[in-house]
């Protein structure tokens, strides 16, 4: 079956290749690289107040930004790349969202050295397993993407709010959250 004539989750059934893409290849697809996780929380902060597509579109220019997303890079971004990453047209130019990766990546990286690995702490608060929504009601958050944005705040993070946090959660598959009738959906 042509990918066109797909059934999808409404977000990616218009007429945008990428977020359709996106879809079909990532969205929902059980993530435990530790790099991946967190560059996916990353970019999710930066989608506060804006839409995922505008993210979506944006990424690979975040992601040269960013140095591929390298924490052990970005940890030591300092205020010559910050400046650099403000001028960027190419990203969402928010000094408070920028500030907030570069924190995010120091305190990833500090994780590691502890012998932290960071989705072993992700996947933690779901012992490993992903978890079903209904298929019908999609929360804006949860009791467990409430819990998960404490613990990351606790840790330091910023823009990891419950909401944010359950957006990430169905983005890297901690919550498989396909609609009925998409064909991503698992029985």
């Amino acid at each position: 079956m042509p990918t066109e004539q797909l059934q999808r989750c409404s977000w990616a059934n218009g007429d945008d290749a990428l977020m359709a893409k996106y879809h079909d290849e990532e969205w929902g697809v059980p993530q435990r690289d530790p790099r991946m996780l967190w560059e996916m929380l990353m970019l999710e902060g930066f989608q506060a107040g804006l839409s995922w597509r505008t993210i979506l579109h944006k990424r690979e220019a975040f992601r040269k930004g960013f140095a591929g997303f390298d924490p052990r890079k970005v940890a030591r971004f300092g205020e010559k790349q910050v400046a650099a990453l403000l001028d960027n047209p190419g990203i969402v130019r928010s000094r408070a969202k920028i500030e907030a990766t570069i924190a995010g990546a120091k305190i990833w990286c500090d994780m590691q050295d502890r012998g932290e690995d960071f989705a072993e702490f992700c996947w933690s608060f779901t012992d490993g397993k992903v978890l079903h929504g209904d298929g019908q009601h999609v929360p804006a958050s949860t009791p467990l993407s409430t819990e998960i944005s404490r613990e990351l705040r606790q840790r330091g993070f910023n823009f990891v709010g419950p909401v944010i946090v359950y957006a990430w959660m169905q983005a890297v598959g901690i919550v498989e959250d396909h609609a009925h009738g998409c064909f991503k959906r698992k029985p």
